[in-house]
């Protein structure tokens, strides 16, 4: 939540086409506001720059729950920001908790705050009140929806600066409760950071909201003194502050106040911040300023100030030095020159360096690229750029080959544009091009592993107050304890539900049984006997997703054959309802499977929660389960730190799915199975391996995925998941095993003519789905097989999750007298060749003895 003052930098306009918002969003609009999913989807880009309005003039939804509901389904996959334009009694309707303290607002804020936009942070939930609604905002409807996590979009003619005005609302006090601004001082002020134009922070104060209405109604930097009341900044030393805007911290407990600091600056020692003077660029940007109007005459400075052409002649020298800079050291000081006469050029002209800062944002935006060629006086001849170009996108470039996934020509599709994959035939693909298949779209974990490091090192450091912390800054429930423990209260469930659920409990358990195998015991030679044996991990952690959805088929996965293996501690981890509590089904599920505990938390500081141990968590040895990106960066850090002795059951990527089909395959079923999984994630990637089918047989096929995918909630998401994917023509059921077996595809679909032939031909996959009435959503569910499986290629070498997962092997042997006598030779030899006496002699010692 934020009060702006800087223009067009946070800038939003309603588009009536995505013409129309390319437009503006390259001329530099912060924000294009669009009314229709497809739209947003059609303008692509930066999710975070598109905020999709449902409005009840431009939807067909009747009820307040039907809005929210198209954007848990859609909405939230194809926006940065979705307004909900909706009546006061809506608003009601939508915070109104349940007995677990949910709200279907607070349902679609914990959804939103999973579609992590990288830097641009979650998906942003905003409540509008309806233009044609008979009454407007109260203090009370802005409570609710900030309860619920959401802002709210409240128009300037119903504000007010000044606190008096009886007809509109005081513009300070909307900002705070729209805000959920607290303070955790005695005195009730709330603590205060202010930064410059470059956000450098000038020092620390505090506000009041008194001093907030101040501060609006002048536009400048007004305070509140613990000891004089309200402070006008600057107003006795001539250091004033011009305010640029005030906003919030992610906790709402701190405000910051944006300000273009005048005079000396914000230190009473006149330094331009209380923790000294500037550094930097922003130093920089001083020093050149002042030197402008008083440096002394014949100076060096005021010669680059009055001297133009010599000023331009060393920006160019300094330029080329950097150019032809190679080390380390070389280029950071030609860099540090070049700036210097830069800013020169821009103290001359009258440009500071916010008006540079300015320009760079405006850049940013800019969705429609120039080519980026360098004007012709600084290029190489022509033969010399032509190689440089060969390099870089020759055939062996990823993004040159066409059928890479790295393609940039690959672009979702656009309303009223047929649904599509990609489609190929073998026999037409060079090498380079088949290989290519084999990608699947790149993740980029380097942000992701930013955010998640702090959350892992706090809750190694903190225990619970961490776990505690983050459960209420990223699901906002605020909990006193974490643990729930065996024996469960388990609430009453649906007749319905409790079957379905134990149904599959007894099937997963049929299944996860059979796998337990005997110990192995051979005697290798006369009085030497070899043992393999099983033991349970003695603490295993499961991971269930959920919050906001109903998962108890991931608590089964998990839970069941850790049950069969005999681990002697199960702890599960599952994010709380807003009131706290645990959702019935996985309660149902974990008392089923003999849950030792239950953490209530989820997100990365659960998995740290287990992976180190807190006051409550106990710590395990093990973890397993599926979740989101910043689950999957916290189990692989937790692996890979020694201090954790964790392990984990595998790393995870986008669902996919291939499917194997021939001219006998149901056209229906095939598209139904590869929407199937289409259907997660714009980075979702399914196949199609259309074995000696016709171009009209595999026209049937794109006919069905069309059709299909238009009538699913879920489409924006599909327009952009299945033009990433592919169908490839093969010749033989050979060629396609084979291409299955490079690709190794999480699950496999082989929908083809005597598909149970094939199985015995499968090397690479999580798990195989054999003819036309196995559709993948049975092993999600019931059929008895796991739906924990290793995604991205990773079959190659990881199982899915399954009984083993859950035990170690361990060996033994034991040897005779005449064992020793038998082997002792050949192992004193082999200590000798690798030097190794004290090997040897453990046997020589023995040997002497029974001579």
């Amino acid at each position: 939540m934020a009060i702006d003052n800087v223009g067009g930098a946070s800038s939003w306009a309603a588009v009536s086409s995505p013409k129309e918002a390319l437009e503006l969003l390259n001329s530099g609009l912060a924000v294009a506001v669009v009314d229709s999913a497809d739209m947003a989807a059609e303008i692509g880009g930066d999710q975070s720059r598109i905020a999709l309005r449902y409005a009840r003039s431009a939807h067909t939804y009747s009820t307040c729950a039907q809005a929210i509901k198209s954007a848990l389904d859609e909405g939230i996959y194809c926006a940065g920001t979705i307004i909900l334009e909706i009546t006061p009694e809506n608003i009601n309707e939508a915070t109104l908790t349940d007995a677990g303290g949910s709200s279907l607002l607070s349902d679609l804020v914990k959804a939103a705050n999973g579609r992590y936009l990288g830097t641009s942070g979650p998906v942003r939930i905003a409540v509008e009140i309806a233009a044609d609604s008979t009454s407007s905002w109260t203090d009370d409807l802005l409570t609710s929806v900030a309860a619920a996590g959401a802002d709210s979009i409240v128009k300037a003619e119903l504000l007010a600066l000044e606190s008096d005005s009886a007809q509109k609302m005081p513009l300070a006090k909307a900002f705070a409760i729209a805000s959920s601004l607290s303070s955790d001082r005695p005195d009730g002020l709330f603590t205060t950071v202010v930064v410059d134009e470059q956000r450098v922070c000038l020092g620390v104060a505090y506000s009041s909201i008194d001093s907030i209405a101040a501060a609006l109604d002048s536009g400048e930097g007004v305070y509140w003194s613990r000891k004089r009341g309200l402070w006008r900044k600057g107003l006795t030393s001539g250091a004033t502050q011009t305010l640029l805007g005030i906003s919030v911290d992610c906790d709402s407990d701190v405000l910051c106040y944006r300000v273009r600091q005048n005079g000396a600056g914000f230190c009473h020692l006149n330094t331009h911040t209380c923790f000294g003077p500037a550094s930097g660029i922003s130093q920089l940007a001083q020093i050149v300023a002042e030197r402008k109007e008083n440096a002394p005459e014949g100076s060096y400075t005021k010669r680059l100030f009055n001297d133009a052409q010599l000023l331009r002649a060393k920006i160019l020298e300094e330029a080329t030095e950097l150019a032809d800079a190679e080390s380390k050291e070389e280029v950071a000081f030609e860099a540090a020159d070049l700036l210097y006469f830069a800013m020169v050029k821009c103290a001359a002209h009258g440009v500071t360096l916010s008006d540079v800062e300015r320009n760079l944002d405006y850049k940013h935006k800019k969705v429609v690229r120039r080519p980026g060629n360098a004007k012709p006086q600084f290029t190489k001849d022509s033969s010399a750029a032509k190689a440089d170009a060969k390099d870089n996108t020759g055939a062996g470039a990823a993004g040159a080959i066409r059928t890479s996934i790295l393609n940039a020509d690959i672009k979702p599709a656009q309303p009223g544009e047929r649904i599509r994959m990609r489609a190929y035939k073998s026999e037409e693909l060079s090498f380079e091009e088949r290989e290519a298949l084999l990608q699947r779209p790149i993740i980029d974990s380097e942000e992701i592993m930013k955010r998640v490091r702090p959350i892992v090192d706090a809750v190694r450091v903190n225990g619970d107050a961490a776990v505690l912390e983050f459960t209420e800054k990223f699901d906002r429930v605020k909990m006193d304890s974490l643990i729930v423990r065996a024996p469960f209260d388990v609430p009453e469930l649906s007749k319905d539900v409790r079957n379905a659920i134990d149904q599959a409990y007894a099937n997963v358990y049929t299944f996860h049984s059979a796998q337990l195998g005997s110990d192995t015991c051979v005697e290798t030679m006369p009085g030497v006997k070899c043992s393999r044996f099983s033991r349970a991990i003695e603490r295993v952690g499961l991971y269930v997703p959920g919050g906001t959805a109903v998962l108890p088929s991931s608590a089964l996965m998990l839970g069941v054959p850790a049950q069969v293996a005999g681990c002697r501690e199960i702890v599960l981890a599952t994010p709380p309802r807003a009131d706290g509590t645990i959702v019935p089904e996985v309660l149902y599920v974990a008392h089923k499977v003999g849950a030792t505990a239950i953490v209530k938390a989820g997100g990365a500081q659960a998995i740290a929660a287990m992976a180190y141990g807190t006051e409550t968590v106990p710590k395990v040895d093990k973890i397993c389960g599926p979740g989101n990106q910043y689950v999957t960066a916290a189990k692989m850090l937790a692996q890979n730190d020694t201090a954790a002795m964790i392990a984990i059951d595998m790393p995870a990527g986008p669902s996919e799915v291939l499917v194997v089909a021939d001219a006998t395959s149901n056209p229906a079923y095939v598209a139904s199975d590869l929407l199937s999984q289409a259907e997660h994630g714009p980075d979702s990637q399914v196949v199609l391996l259309a074995v000696d089918m016709t171009d009209k047989q595999r026209a049937a096929v794109e006919d069905q995925v069309h059709e299909q995918a238009s009538r699913l909630p879920r489409v924006a998401i599909v327009r952009q998941s299945i033009p990433k994917s592919y169908c490839l023509g093969v010749n033989s059921m050979a060629e396609a095993m084979a291409f299955s077996n490079a690709y190794g595809p999480e699950h496999l679909i082989l929908q083809n003519d005597k598909a149970s032939d094939y199985v015995k031909d499968v090397v690479n996959a999580g798990s195989v789905f054999v003819g036309q009435y196995s559709p993948e959503s049975c092993g999600d569910y019931a059929s008895g097989t796991n739906h924990t499986l290793p995604t991205y290629g990773f079959s190659k070498m990881y199982s899915g999750v399954n009984t083993g997962t859950f035990l170690k092997h361990i060996t033994s042997q034991e040897l005779t007298r005449e064992g020793l006598a038998n082997i002792g030779q050949t192992v004193m030899t082999l200590a000798e060749v690798e030097e190794l006496e004290a090997h040897r002699n453990a046997v020589a010692i023995r040997l002497r003895d029974m001579a």
